[in-house]
């Protein structure tokens, strides 16, 4: 599709109600021209983690507000798309619901396309809206809720080459900093104390490194910590600041060590394809450390490393109307009758990560 086509794109997959406008010209970069991110942070930071009925209703109150403040922001209106994108899944299926619920309405009004899009699509195809890399390239989606690596092969085609087997990190980062009595969220917190201590004083396991391939386990590691911590209250009655410095310094590092070994395996894996980029997103992407570290894989194996801005990688409307805006130009078939899915996982020939139950695979 050789045109000029501008998109709103929908985000309500988890706690970020989201929408921002991205229009592309044939043969220039993309421009996002409003990008909206209403967090949530605040509302659910008494129970030391999302509580999706919390999300769902806020979300609901305010989708509307969010996507007249980014159509605003981009001085474009309603009669000026050429299509609506939006998360129809994986997600707190009640958030999913309200954005989808939304896009169909506004669709239907202006009758325009409406394109559901893999919130995990949205991130593995980031790198394309922010630096135009070419395919293949090799992806680390590593998040709260996700994280697998991904070959992107295409628009509509991304083979998975492993992933955790159970917790995110960023949930492990989360559940560390409730154990420690950080704030949420648990990432930058944890990040904030690991720099103050000492990475050598706890060393926790790195698990899944005696098996081959990509799989992870971060739920082991969190419970490394766990005894950690209560082994130094029974001995002290309780953890000093700096005992709390090195505990997160302790995780942090196992966490990036892992991540890293896992990378480069990952691109042992697809080498006969010739990737000529690693590319990261999700909020752990953030994380210092950890970024270096897989900036050192990538020097090491020949390839460009690429982080999108922590505004792209983090949860946001930009990317899912990207996302849309790619499958237009692919030539996409409206399918009205999508349905909202909680579970949808990218690589529907992939064995499932974490089994399957009535509702699917998960993904």
């Amino acid at each position: 599709m050789d045109r000029t086509l501008t998109l709103l794109g929908i985000e309500s997959s988890c706690d970020d109600t989201a929408a921002a406008v991205v229009r592309a010209r044939p043969g220039q970069t993309p421009e996002i021209l409003s990008s909206v991110v209403l967090g949530q942070a605040d509302l659910h930071a008494a129970f030391g983690g999302v509580v999706p009925e919390i999300a769902a209703r806020a979300h609901a109150e305010r989708l509307d507000g969010c996507v007249e403040e980014a159509l605003a922001q981009a001085d474009t209106g309603l009669g000026a798309l050429d299509g609506i994108a939006v998360t129809a899944g994986p997600g707190l299926i009640g958030g999913v619901l309200s954005g989808v619920m939304l896009a169909r309405g506004l669709a239907a009004a202006r009758s325009i396309p409406l394109i559901p899009v893999n919130h995990l699509a949205g991130h593995a195809l980031t790198p394309r809206l922010t630096d135009s890399v070419a395919f293949p390239y090799v992806m680390l989606l590593v998040s709260g809720g996700h994280c697998q690596f991904l070959l992107v092969e295409a628009v509509n085609r991304f083979r998975r080459l492993g992933g955790t087997i159970d917790d995110a990190p960023g949930e492990a980062f989360d559940k560390t900093a409730k154990l420690l009595a950080l704030p949420q969220p648990g990432g930058p917190a944890v990040e904030a104390e690991a720099a103050l201590g000492d990475a050598s004083r706890f060393h926790f396991p790195r698990p899944l490194l005696d098996r081959d391939g990509c799989d992870m386990s971060f739920s082991g590691l969190k419970t490394a910590l766990l005894r950690a911590r209560d082994a130094l209250v029974a001995e002290k009655g309780g953890i000093s600041i700096q005992d709390r410095r090195d505990l997160c310094a302790g995780f942090q590092a196992a966490v990036a060590e892992v991540l890293a070994i896992k990378t480069a395996r990952a691109l042992a894996m697809v080498s006969d394809q010739s990737p000529k980029t690693l590319a990261v997103a999700g909020g752990v992407a953030a994380n210092r450390a950890i970024r270096a570290m897989l900036e050192t894989v990538s020097l090491r194996a020949g390839i460009a490393f690429l982080a999108p801005p922590l505004r792209l990688c983090t949860d946001n409307g930009a990317m899912i109307a990207w996302a849309g805006l790619e499958q237009l130009r692919a030539g996409f078939v409206p399918q009205p009758g999508f349905t909202a899915r909680p579970r949808w996982p990218l690589d529907e020939t992939a064995p499932a990560l974490l089994g399957s139950g009535k509702k699917g695979a998960k993904a």
